[in-house]
């Protein structure tokens, strides 16, 4: 019986989010530590296996409240099923035949969930990629995140931008380009351009994440899209700086700038700091990790941060000081683009 097997992992961004959703730049890396694993097998119907993570019974209203909390109120099967009806529809725009055989998919993740690692992202990747494998069908890589960008967008209503997708669909560490001088429509989508980066240039980092708190990334994400769409000067003038730190982020990396990129990586979060109202716990983890000695950004949209961490001493420094906020550090293993 034909079984696939595929994987996708966490994401961080180093510099420049969030303005991948708003023509910037953005420096990314994937974090093995974390994955995403669908799993499908040819079967006699379409069949879509709940996992744990779409739990519907609880021991106790209080159990329910404390998932609600955590986790929301979806789990995975909505983006298993979104990724199932975009690829179809994708297919048939471009005349790819399919075949009419059926399968049985199932997926399992032990991403964090909703703290800004890009879990949702991950399952669709892994759904898509084991579609392709089932049907024989090849998108082109650069078309990827775009059509994944599109099952959360159009589909499922998710606020999100181009750079969990890009860095999930290419791995390792990618730079990426939003501006409209360098996008480029290829068939349906639009595509910025992305440049693998040598994960060995990375300086020794820390990701850390909070596991008593979450917050969905539409919570922060909505207001700064409206303001943008209205021009706000202040929005505007941010993204900008936003692209401009990532590009000194590029340039300090090929040259083993270390220091560099820590001012950086500081910068960009004060910068987003100074046009968005952030919840007092996100600001804690941040305030925290700088006391130990670390550099320290939001990993995405909040509750996991991401820094340089230069060795041991403040590495523990840094598990202290962070786990009295029930916060996990954990350093990053960035996989190599397989």
């Amino acid at each position: 019986m034909l079984l696939i097997r595929k994987r996708a992992y966490a994401r961080a961004g180093l510099v420049g989010n969030p303005s991948d959703g708003y023509h910037g730049k953005t420096i990314s890396l994937v974090v093995c530590n974390f994955r995403a694993e669908v799993t499908l097998y040819e079967w006699e119907e379409v069949e879509l296996v709940w996992s744990q993570e779409d739990l519907s019974r609880f021991s106790s209203v209080a159990e329910l409240v404390r998932d609600v909390k955590l986790h929301g109120y979806y789990g995975g099967i909505r983006l298993v099923k979104a990724t199932i009806k975009k690829f179809v529809e994708y297919c048939l725009r471009h005349e790819l035949k399919l075949h009419d055989r059926n399968f049985s998919v199932r997926y399992e993740s032990n991403i964090p969930r909703q703290v800004g690692l890009a879990g949702s992202s991950a399952i669709i990747v892994a759904t898509l990629r084991c579609l392709m494998e089932f049907y024989g069908v090849e998108i082109p890589r650069r078309v990827q995140p775009s059509l994944v960008l599109s099952v959360e967008r159009e589909e499922l209503g998710i606020a999100a931008g181009l750079q969990d997708r890009v860095i999930q669909v290419y791995e390792g560490l990618v730079y990426m380009d939003f501006s409209q001088e360098r996008t480029e429509v290829i068939g349906d989508f639009a595509c910025g351009a992305y440049e693998p980066l040598d994960p060995a240039l990375l300086p020794p980092l820390y990701v850390a994440y909070h596991t008593e708190v979450s917050e969905p990334t539409e919570v922060l994400h909505n207001d700064l899209r409206g303001r943008f769409e209205r021009a706000d000067p202040e929005v505007v003038s941010a993204i900008k700086r936003f692209a401009d730190l990532t590009v000194d982020a590029r340039e300090a990396l090929l040259t083993g700038k270390t220091n560099r990129l820590g001012e950086l990586i500081d910068a960009n979060f004060d910068l987003r700091r100074s046009i968005c109202r952030l919840p007092d716990w996100q600001v804690e983890m941040i305030q925290r990790a700088r006391r130990a000695g670390a550099t320290a950004k939001f990993a995405g949209s909040g509750g996991a941060i991401i820094g340089t961490c230069p060795d041991p001493a403040t590495f523990g420094r840094l598990e202290t000081e962070l786990a009295g906020i029930h916060c996990r550090v954990v350093r990053p293993q960035v996989c190599q683009p397989t």
